[in-house]
């Protein structure tokens, strides 16, 4: 799966923005399985970032590989509209920002990638 450069109108109400929120080309979390990367491209960097377990993604790239800190263990709240406002079930959408669990926001997603792990590759 693979979403491309949709840079949304400005949405300024919440009831407005909540309309909008089921129109993005998306990668939910629960779209994502053990072992299986998410590679986002935003504005400014690049993030791998891999599912170790519910709740949990090792992340590298951008932020973390600025800071000396790749690969980190962090969970990721979901993605903002540059403001507080949050979908919190989404992981990657074009035009969205990704927030991680540590309070970083990245720049604007502009694509992402999911790539399968095999199944036989986890045993």
């Amino acid at each position: 799966m693979t979403g491309s450069v949709q840079i949304p109108t400005c949405y300024r109400t919440i009831d407005a923005i909540v309309d909008h929120a089921d129109k993005y080309e998306a990668v939910y979390k629960a779209d994502l399985g053990l072992g299986d990367q998410l590679l986002v491209t935003t504005r400014n960097s690049i993030y791998s970032i891999y599912l170790i377990q519910e709740g949990l993604y090792l992340v590298s790239g951008g932020w973390f590989d600025r800071r000396g800190l790749s690969p980190s263990k962090v969970e990721i709240n979901g993605c903002t509209w540059g403001g507080r406002a949050i979908k919190l079930d989404i992981l990657a959408a074009c035009g969205l920002h990704l927030e991680f669990g540590n309070q970083v926001v990245t720049s604007r997603i502009t694509s992402f990638q999911i790539i399968r792990c095999r199944e036989d590759s986890i045993n």
